[in-house]
């Protein structure tokens, strides 16, 4: 072998080395794509920009397109933290070895889903979901949602020990929580569940007859978006960077940053907080 032929395979192997450290002193993060993407890129690199300095490291923002890129990203080590909501959360962290949930806005703590019926049903409010929505016609709102889907689920096996196939005499899909509204106040669906948030907005800007649908049931506060980090981010980025990563975002108090999300601040979370999502996403057969 030539001495410029061991030069050049030893310059192609140093290359190679720094190429692999640079990409490991870079740390990534996504979202899930939950708004129009010029807002999350904007929000997104102030998160960026602060994290590179409280960290003191190379920090960069990636956009994805779904929220299935977003845990598939995370999966593949292409982003080490992500800001995912409830459920993507859970299918993000089941697939890496590790992973935590490590903060949530403080607003996060407190979602809530409404139990709402047609006014035909005679259903009034009740501290806990009425006995007598057996056998009404209900609709979910889409199938990946947290608050459309998963927790609605949740509360109706913990209340009666069945599926909702069971428990209604026919179960549907709207696709969004303001479809479901519509469906229930019409009289298509006897009873429905959506994120107590769209109601109240459409209440506030007097799009209910609340003299055909009403609130029958408010569910127990529920953790919802969350930032998740990989369960290997010590190993590649030194001993206790999760914990440095933790402590930055819990201390964040930039007030146009927060704003932008929005939130008032972040307070720690922990994957036992999303315990009732994960079981949930498990007995539907969303995870392993």
């Amino acid at each position: 072998m030539t001495h410029n032929l061991i030069r050049k395979l030893l310059i192609i192997g140093l290359c190679s080395l720094f190429s692999a450290a640079a990409t490991a002193q870079t740390f990534i993060f996504t979202a899930i794509p939950d708004e129009d993407e010029t807002k999350l890129v904007e929000r997104f690199r102030g998160i960026a920009d602060y994290l590179s300095e409280e960290l003191d490291a190379d920090v960069k923002y990636i956009p994805v397109k779904s929220y299935a890129a977003a845990v598939s990203a995370f999966r593949n080590n292409q982003v080490q933290l992500a800001w995912f909501g409830g459920l993507s959360g859970v299918q993000a962290r089941s697939l890496v070895p590790g992973s935590q949930a490590i903060a949530q806005g403080t607003e996060d703590q407190a979602f809530y889903v409404y139990f709402i019926a047609h006014e035909s049903t005679g259903l009034d409010r009740q501290d806990s979901l009425p006995e007598d929505v057996r056998g009404k016609t209900f609709t979910f709102g889409s199938k990946g949602s947290t608050s459309g889907r998963l927790i609605p689920e949740y509360h109706i096996r913990e209340t009666f020990g069945e599926a909702p196939e069971d428990v209604f005499s026919r179960v549907g899909y709207s696709g969004n929580h303001t479809r479901t509204l519509r469906l229930v106040e019409s009289g298509t669906y006897e009873v429905g569940a959506m994120n107590f948030a769209v109601w109240e907005k459409e209440l506030e800007n007097g799009n209910i007859d609340t003299d055909a649908v009403k609130v029958i049931w408010k569910t127990p506060g529920f953790p919802n978006y969350q930032w998740s980090i990989r369960g290997d981010v010590d190993e590649n980025y030194g001993e206790g960077f999760t914990g440095r990563v933790r402590e930055a975002l819990l201390s964040l108090d930039d007030p146009e940053l927060l704003e932008s999300f929005p939130r008032s601040d972040f307070i720690p979370a922990s994957n036992d907080d999303y315990e009732p999502i994960r079981k949930v996403a498990k007995e539907i057969g969303i995870i392993d």
